[in-house]
């Protein structure tokens, strides 16, 4: 009896077990049935796009970036083959430990990284470092299966050919903002591309970026590409044949370096005469816009923007300064033409000028004693013209200045270009609330006070004086090509206008501008060349006015506080076919300093383009007023 309920308890409890396994195998299958049903019914389209999209990836292609080529067909700016490193974040998972193993043999920036992919969606690249070294290739390929989600894409890169040379002309490329993408047309650029920041890059932008091209490929589930399903080759973008000559610019860039340990800060424009093209362009400091092709470091950046001698500055165009004697040309034109004075004219300089209780000094102390108007350009006299400047009037000479093309943009196609300023006694009540007083138009009348010019306006004048009050749009691009060489543009000579003075006036300055050059008192002689006779002025700019008649020593002046340095000048006299501005920062005596880097200039400019070759047809110009 005791054996029998022993037995009935022992079968009751096994059954309650089995009870319970079933119930719960039951519930576990419907669990699982509830999961496929979720998965294959209610999400099982949008699984289905994510398992395509994981399986197949559709890739952009970059397009080879449009050529810059100089006016003999030298290539200047291309591209060349480069290979980047990128991560995608859904192939990679987890991918610190990715990053941890890459940043052992690859330097990049990870904290940017992370925030790159924190940022990107799913599938879509992310940069970690451009233009990557072969070694750094190597690593990556043979680390492939440790590396989930890496690749490397081999992709064409920006490539500036001479370095730092004509940057400021050329510009640079950079990441595109948020901001300036939602602007820019839809499909041309995604965030991390590369876009015009400045210069030619950024102007023409829209001619060199190309289209870009796609390829659908077939993906395993690490993202490594198995196959290619489709593509669509990229166009590249246009040729720019510029204005540029590279052996007048290298030596131009040569000439305004300065000495070792002493680098000239400054600028220098050459541009031809008859055309307006711009044969060299310098700015110093400079920079190398390569640094920017493979993606700038924070560090570099910072250390371009905060130094204190601004390499990212175009001088030429943004950079503005006193004219200083160069404004001489200005004022003497402006003499002639009111007849406040004719060529025999004749003015007294004692060394200085009076004006009530003030006394304004010559830059020579005993003075040039009586001077008339070519004499007092050649020794680039102050007394002289702080006397017609007097008579004048700073309205007088303003108008003369604007109609030579000073207070407003040249309209070169670079973007900063700065106005300069031509002071008025207008200008003066309205920017600052006081009256104009008779001792500022003494300083105006030498190019010191309140004037400003560029570079390129101080080359500008010196083309228009050449060309007898023609005034030409200076332009840095002669045509635009397709990649298979059809003509897209041509940029020929553009007349924006003309002065017209009489042709004593003209004479009589042009003669004076020789003989700066070329007489014994001149002050632009170191400039002389021996078979080619060169027009000039020099000019020295104060920084900050001297206290006393007794200059001190160039070399114990403070760095800062030193005089600029101007010579302007064209040639051939008879048949001007170039004209050349040159300003050294700080560089003391426009004579000393500046004219020798111009001669050097023109000098080479000859050597390639001598006058007896030279074609002195008239050149047909458009205008369009």
């Amino acid at each position: 009896m005791t054996l029998y309920r022993y037995n009935t308890d022992a079968t009751d409890s096994l059954k309650k077990k089995i009870r319970f396994f079933v119930i719960l195998v039951v519930m576990a299958f419907l669990c699982l049935w509830m999961r496929i049903w979720y998965l294959q019914i209610l999400k099982g389209e949008n699984f289905k796009e994510l398992s395509e999209n994981n399986r197949v990836r559709m890739n952009s292609l970059s397009p080879f970036r449009g050529e810059f080529r100089d006016r003999n067909g030298e290539l200047l700016v291309g591209v060349r083959p480069s290979f980047n490193l990128y991560i995608t974040p859904e192939d990679a998972g987890d991918f610190e430990p990715t990053l941890d193993l890459l940043e052992e043999r690859i330097e990049f920036d990870e904290e940017s990284v992370r925030q790159g992919i924190k940022k990107a969606r799913s599938f879509k690249n992310v940069l970690i470092k451009a233009d990557v070294a072969r070694e750094e290739v190597a690593f990556v390929e043979e680390n492939k299966m440790r590396l989930p989600g890496i690749k490397i894409q081999a992709e064409p890169l920006r490539s500036y050919r001479f370095g730092e040379m004509a940057s400021h002309v050329f510009g640079y490329l950079g990441e595109i903002s948020k901001v300036r993408l939602d602007k820019v047309e839809e499909g041309h650029y995604q965030m991390g591309d590369l876009i015009g920041k400045d210069g030619i890059e950024s102007v023409y932008e829209h001619r060199l970026r190309g289209q870009k091209g796609f390829k659908q490929v077939e993906v395993d589930v690490s993202g490594r590409e198995l196959s290619v399903l489709k593509k669509l080759p990229p166009v590249g973008g246009d040729i720019l044949t510029l204005t540029l000559d590279v052996r007048l610019q290298q030596i131009a860039e040569e000439a305004l370096q300065g000495k070792p340990g002493e680098p000239f800060k400054g600028a220098l424009v050459a541009v031809k005469v008859k055309t307006g093209e711009i044969l060299a362009m310098v700015s110093r400091p400079s920079f190398d816009p390569n640094l920017f092709a493979a993606g700038i470091s924070r560090k570099r950046w910072n250390e371009l923007i905060l130094d204190k001698f601004h390499p990212l500055q175009n001088r030429t165009i943004n950079g503005q300064y006193p004219p200083g004697s160069t404004h001489k040309i200005i004022v003497a034109l402006a003499a002639l033409e009111e007849k406040v004075i004719d060529t025999q004219s004749t003015i007294y300089c004692p060394g200085h000028f009076r004006l009530g209780k003030g006394r304004y000094r010559c830059w020579k102390k005993g003075g040039h004693g009586k001077v008339n108007l070519h004499d007092a350009l050649v020794q680039s006299c102050d007394v002289y013209f702080y006397t017609l400047g007097y008579r004048l009037g700073v309205d007088k000479i303003a108008q003369y200045a604007e109609m030579l093309g000073m207070g407003k943009e040249t309209g070169i196609a670079l973007r900063g270009e700065k106005q300069g300023l031509v002071p008025t006694t207008s200008w003066k009540k309205r920017a600052r609330g006081e009256s104009w007083l008779p001792g500022e138009t003494i300083s105006a009348s030498i190019g010191q006070g309140f004037n400003l010019v560029t570079p390129l306006q101080q080359a500008m004048l010196m083309s228009v004086v050449a060309n007898k009050g023609i005034m030409l749009k200076p332009h840095l691009v002669k045509k635009i090509e397709t990649p298979n060489g059809k003509l897209v543009k041509e940029f020929p000579p553009q007349q924006s206008s003309s002065v017209v003075f009489s042709e004593e006036s003209l004479k009589a300055v042009l003669e004076a501008l020789r003989g700066v050059v070329n007489e014994a008192h001149g002050t632009g002689q170191r400039s002389r060349l021996k078979n080619i006779l060169v027009s000039g002025k020099t000019g020295t700019a104060q920084v900050v006015r001297m206290k006393s008649d007794d200059a001190e020593p160039e070399e114990e002046i403070p760095y800062q506080f030193r005089d600029h340095a101007w010579f302007a000048a064209f040639a051939p006299y008879a048949d001007p076919d170039i004209a050349v501005a040159v300003l050294v920062e700080h560089g003391g005596h426009g004579g000393a300093t500046a004219a020798p880097i111009a001669k050097k200039v023109l000098n080479h400019y000859f050597k390639l383009y001598p006058v007896v070759a030279r074609q002195t047809l008239p050149v047909s110009i458009s205008n369009p007023n």
